[in-house]
């Protein structure tokens, strides 16, 4: 196993349970195999297919598989196995400096409001500070790991300053739960499914740090063969996005329906969620070499890289 490979699999593991749920557009056309997570457009999107015109225009065929967060979707991404998918902005730098064949072909910008550091309420700490030392849980190479650093940043303290514990989001939810770590970095819905309990309190969230985006990404060949493709789906996802936004109440309901998450929790993550998709510019870039540059001098990434050389053109119009 070549060095890129392993440091990919140093931050992603998909779970065995991980399998393709299918949504035909049409027969005819190209396959597109996307990856989604529990919240978001795309995750609208799956169960409403008629919000994309376009896609279906061009006879495209949707397959969907489900994960619980952005790094494993990337080595999914990267294994030939997806085709396309979204992430917050930290899984693809790690993925990038780990030789991944991907590009940035969309985003949207990230509300900030949807990420929390959380402590339990039975616990006496009261601000980041007091976390100096102590254990916080949060998914490796996630967008919960940079929110984290900077998180930290805000109280004179650096990443060195506590004991990472590396987990998945249902796993670090049952861990924080029954107190076997002391914090934990987390985004909507896992967030705002555990902020609803009395037993929680929030040190501080997304939105106290700086800005960030989520991404929508495609394998680097799949996005050269079927540019067409790709174009259409991030329009789509914009109109889808726009619906989404002048509809929350039901895509609470449906969300809540489809992911098995409260209505409460999903009505929460809905209204926090920053709307529109757009193709990546130039200023976009610019944050996300920021991100990129702060993992490279904390060490977490192996070499520096630059963000522009994964970035996708759209064809012209």
């Amino acid at each position: 196993m070549d060095r890129s490979r392993r440091l990919i699999l140093q931050f992603a593991v998909i779970a065995p349970w991980l399998l393709p749920t299918v949504a035909r557009a049409a027969d005819a056309g190209p396959t597109l195999r996307i990856g989604y997570q529990k919240s978001g457009t795309l995750a609208v999107l799956r169960q409403k297919p008629e919000l994309a015109p376009r896609l279906a225009a061009l006879h495209v065929g949707l397959d969907w598989v489900e994960f619980q967060a952005g790094p494993p979707l990337l080595e999914a991404l990267n294994a030939g196995s997806i085709d396309f998918g979204t992430t917050g902005d930290t899984p693809p730098i790690f993925a990038q400096a780990a030789g991944a064949s991907l590009v940035y072909v969309g985003h949207s910008p990230n509300a900030g409001s949807n990420h929390g550091l959380l402590v339990r309420a039975d616990t006496p700490f009261q601000t980041v500070a007091d976390l100096k030392d102590k254990s916080v849980a949060f998914t490796k190479g996630s967008a919960a790991q940079i929110f984290l650093v900077k998180a930290l940043a805000t109280a004179g303290l650096s990443y060195s300053d506590v004991r990472p514990v590396f987990l998945q989001p249902a796993d670090a939810a049952a861990a924080f739960q029954r107190g076997a770590v002391d914090a934990w970095a987390i985004w909507d819905p896992f967030y705002a499914q555990t902020e609803l309990s009395d037993q929680v309190r929030v040190l501080l969230t997304g939105d106290k740090v700086s800005p960030s985006n989520s991404f929508f990404l495609a394998q680097r060949d799949y996005a050269q063969q079927h540019p067409d493709v790709i174009a259409a789906t991030i329009k789509d996802l914009d109109e889808a996005s726009s619906w989404s936004q002048q509809h929350q109440d039901e895509v609470a309901k449906l969300m809540s329906q489809v992911t098995g998450v409260s209505l409460a929790a999903e009505q929460r993550t809905v209204a926090r969620t920053a709307y529109g998709v757009a193709f990546v510019t130039d200023q976009v870039v610019a944050q996300q070499q920021d991100t990129a540059d702060i993992l490279y001098k904390l060490g977490l990434i192996p070499k520096a890289i630059a963000v522009k050389e994964a970035v996708w053109t759209p064809p012209t119009q």
